[in-house]
């Protein structure tokens, strides 16, 4: 997908536009086990495909949901880059819904819209991205979240991007 590139300065004259649509991701059996070794969180339903087949609605392994809430950064990269950008930083979250279940073996993608910018006291911004996380094939999102982001002036270049 086509990133959208704008400057710090002018992060504001995005506000209400759909920035647009990550990539594809795979979520696979073993991102699922990193996290559940990251998190502690090795409820069967997420590690145990064996059981989860037989015993579990789904018929297999679903992801967390907060997996899936961790993918929001990297997913999001791929849809804005800001120039003039010394850091960026995750702020949190105002609202999470995970309103669908993300099956093992399922792909992702997000598609973001930025809602508002605040200029902050210290010289930041203050961002709200509404983001929804499509599961491929699936009319339900995996989740919607109202994300919240902060960014400070520099010199870099595409720094929120991955590079």
């Amino acid at each position: 997908m086509a990133q959208v590139t704008t400057h710090f300065d002018k992060i504001e004259e995005l506000i209400g536009k759909k920035l647009g649509t990550s990539d594809w991701l795979l979520v696979d059996q073993d991102r699922v086990n990193k996290f559940a070794e990251a998190t502690g969180d090795f409820q069967w339903i997420h590690v145990n495909p064996e059981r989860a087949a037989k015993e579990f609605p789904a018929g297999g392994t679903i992801a967390h949901g907060y997996l899936t809430l961790s993918l929001l950064p990297g997913l999001m990269q791929d849809i804005l880059a800001v120039e003039g950008v010394g850091h960026g930083i995750n702020y949190g979250s105002n609202k999470v819904r995970f309103t669908n279940m993300v099956k093992v073996g399922s792909r992702v993608r997000a598609h973001q819209t930025l809602k508002n910018v605040e200029t902050r006291k210290d010289g930041g911004k203050q961002m709200t991205y509404e983001v929804t996380v499509e599961i491929e094939g699936q009319e339900r999102p995996a989740l919607i979240a109202e994300s919240l982001g902060l960014m400070y002036p520099g010199t870099g270049t595409n720094s929120l991007s991955k590079e």
